[in-house]
């Protein structure tokens, strides 16, 4: 098996669903960037809040700018973000022996919680992955503890390849089923 290549050339087209703008990150972001990683529920399964005046002085003007992140867009304002990676070979989880396949990550401010915003948004990233990417595989990696976590990657159709340990909490390891 080749080894896969980049995510294809980026930015996309902004996507859009019913309710959401999916598209590249700009200045105006900032601050939701910010609010996101300094939310201490946000990061209650991720590592923890990072400090917000550490995150002012270490932000970037245009926060989030790189191939395979999409700011999530309702009504004009960021509510969140989804990324799509390339999972690191040294990393426990895998499909392929060699590693290296796309992983989905998603974060999302607290006020956008309960509103099927995640779904959405995800929903439309995998449809894009899948035409511009077909056949390759899509995994996702979420700590056991985080139930909302774990229910969206049900809904989205991802199916348990393995658990392990990482990061100090049980890791769950899911493969978009198709």
């Amino acid at each position: 098996m080749t080894e896969p290549g980049p995510l294809t050339a980026w930015p996309p087209a902004p996507l859009k669903t019913e309710r959401l703008v999916l598209r590249e990150s700009e200045a105006r972001d900032r601050a939701a960037f910010v609010e996101l990683f300094a939310s201490p529920e946000v990061g209650a399964h991720i590592g923890g809040a990072r400090p917000r005046d550490e995150l002012q002085q270490a932000m970037p003007e245009v926060p989030g700018r790189r191939a395979g992140l999409f700011v999530v867009e309702l009504d004009g304002a960021m509510i969140g973000m989804i990324t799509l990676d390339r999972r690191a070979p040294g990393r426990p989880g895998h499909v392929r022996p060699e590693g290296g396949e796309s992983e989905l990550g998603y974060m999302f401010l607290p006020v956008a919680w309960g509103h099927g915003y995640a779904a959405e948004a995800c929903a439309a990233v995998l449809d894009w992955f899948a035409a511009a990417h077909p056949g390759e595989p899509l995994v996702l990696s979420t700590q056991l503890a985080n139930d909302r976590a774990m229910r969206l990657a049900a809904k989205l159709g991802f199916a348990e390849a393995e658990r392990f340990e990482e990061y100090g909490a049980e890791q769950w390891f899911g493969v978009l089923s198709s």
